[in-house]
């Protein structure tokens, strides 16, 4: 008998030495929605947050990472343990299953009452989209015992690629996504390589692509659309290319892209055009402010509308044409494309979605069409006043639907909303939507918008249209991904699904990449740019 009480007693003190009391020692778990990024040397995906109450020195041995993946985690290489930004503990993993305990050792003694450990994980180069990584529990070996951390919920972090980073091929920032699925089913990403700097016009920027031929797993090195290099003898940071839109006419193949062009600067004074600028110049302007695009045509007087095309699956692309005189009246200040995709009507016309400054410098929202294959260009009546960046889709019933940015929702909480507008006769009149203004709430920023058929298990049609912007009033954060059943008459928050929380530039591109899949292209919180994709039926079994 008293072996046996021996025996319980010895167990009871070996239970309390290696589960130390939380009221003591204790650990919290913090996960943030974001996606991880492959291409990047490092993601953050989770904070350790350690109390140690009674602030007795103790070292840290190991801890033990308890992942699980959707599909597989040997797309995972290496995770690491941070302290004050300084890797401490690594481990290299080898191949594995769909659920795995990863040991990282640290030894390291710490005195303090608190201290927060960050850990990140790498991916492979060339990962599976569709897979999902969860971490289900943190396992800390201490000098005072074993405590174990676990989210207070399960958060699904996605994978993604990091497509553009700062100082990618020598270019300073990529921003102002596009992307579209060619009729061959290659995915064409569009944005501006901002060759010096982040900022906007003018400055020395190029519409560039990469292209997919595989949904989005690899992509091809950067290839330039549009660039105006020298041209007139001022240097390339004089001749900027910029805010690109991009097309995939659905009948025919062709792609075309958009961009605006800047030659010199005009004097944001007095509208003037600058003489002998070089390239030790200084004098910056924009298209938006003040007087950096006027009425007329000439290039010493507005920003000009120029646009390419490939006819090629994008492999090639024409020398650009200038477009303006055909979409840009005369006597407003600027015509200029709105970033993301265009569409082809169900009758083969294609659209562009538009902005610009009418005569009074008062910003709108429209649209560019052509009805004869892309040779001739016209453009609608403004949809909206004090909006600018916007995309259409086809409505069911025939009509265009435009989603503005309505930019007097910038700091306001009461009221925000995104214009939304319809017309039936190619932006000739305009009809504001039941949704304008009270459906779909932004921080002022650019949004995309996205028409996708599908066809569900059984056989069902169904029309879905996509929504994604920051999901926020005040910040460019908390990215959202939603949808609509019934052609954008109602958004339900069932269909919502939180895509990255942490902050980002925040323009954005949805395209179709087959029946299963939506493919995202967006300014996030781990890259200049981000793709990934989301399965559809992921957004229906929401319910």
């Amino acid at each position: 008998m008293r072996k046996v009480l021996f025996y319980l007693v010895l167990c009871f003190l070996m239970v309390c030495t290696c589960r130390p009391s939380e009221s003591f020692f204790s650990a919290k778990l913090h996960i943030p929605v974001v996606p991880i990024l492959s291409y990047k040397p490092t993601n953050k995906v989770a904070r350790l947050d350690i109390v140690n109450a009674d602030a007795d020195p103790y070292k840290i041995k190991s801890i033990d990472v308890l992942l699980k993946g959707s599909h597989n985690l040997n797309d995972i290489t290496k995770i690491e343990v941070y302290y004050n930004g300084s890797v401490i503990g690594a481990n290299t993993p080898g191949p594995g299953k769909n659920k795995r305990n990863i040991p990282v050792v640290l030894n390291s003694l710490y005195q303090t009452d608190s201290l927060s450990l960050d850990i990140h994980l790498t991916l492979k180069d060339t990962i599976e989209l569709a897979n999902k990584i969860f971490i289900e529990k943190i396992k800390i070996k201490t000098t005072k015992g074993i405590i174990v951390a676990t989210p207070q919920k399960q958060v699904a972090l996605r994978v993604g690629i990091a497509l553009r980073q700062q100082m990618q091929d020598g270019v300073h920032t990529s921003r102002i996504p596009g992307l579209t699925t060619t009729k061959k089913g290659t995915l064409i990403a569009l944005y501006d390589a901002r060759r010096e700097n982040a900022a906007d016009l003018q400055g020395d920027i190029d519409i560039c692509i990469n292209r997919s031929t595989d949904g989005g797993r690899t992509w091809s090195g950067i290839q330039t659309v549009l660039d105006m290099g020298s041209w007139g003898g001022l240097p390339e940071r004089y001749n900027g290319v910029s805010d690109g839109c991009i097309l995939a006419d659905t009948n025919t193949g062709t792609l075309y892209v958009v961009g605006l062009w800047m030659h010199g600067v005009l004097d944001p004074e007095n509208g003037k055009w600058v003489e002998n600028l070089n390239k030790n110049s200084t004098i910056w302007n924009h298209q938006w402010k003040s007087f950096g695009s006027q009425p007329g045509f000439g290039v010493k007087q507005s920003s000009q509308f120029l646009i390419s095309k490939s006819q090629d699956d994008g492999l090639t692309w024409s020398e650009p044409m200038n477009i303006t005189q055909q979409v840009k009246p005369k006597h407003w200040w600027l015509m200029a494309p709105a970033p993301g995709h265009g569409i082809t009507l169900k009758d083969g016309t294609l659209v562009f979605p538009a902005e610009g400054r009418t005569e009074t410098g008062l910003q709108i929202s429209t649209i560019i069409y052509s009805k004869d294959g892309g040779n001739t260009w016209f453009s609608g009546n403004p949809a909206y006043t004090n909006t600018n960046e916007c995309m259409a889709i086809q409505l069911s019933d025939g009509s265009i639907m435009l989603n503005m940015r309505e930019r007097s929702n910038r700091g306001r909480i009461e009221r925000n909303g995104r214009a939304v507008a319809i017309t039936h006769d190619l932006g000739t009149t305009w009809i504001e939507h039941p949704t304008s203004r009270n459906a779909l709430i932004e921080p002022a920023c650019m949004a995309s918008l996205h028409k996708h058929s599908y066809v569900d298990k059984k056989g069902h049609a169904q029309e879905l249209v996509f929504f994604f912007n920051p999901n926020s009033k005040i910040s460019r954060d908390n990215f959202t991904l939603k949808c609509s059943l019934d052609d954008a008459q109602t958004w339900p928050v069932v269909y919502w699904t939180l895509i990255d929380q942490n902050k980002g530039y925040g323009y954005s591109c949805i395209t179709s990449i087959d029946n299963e899949t939506i493919g995202i292209l967006y300014e996030g919180s781990g890259a200049d740019i981000v793709f990934l994709t989301v399965k559809v039926d992921e957004i229906l079994n929401q319910l």
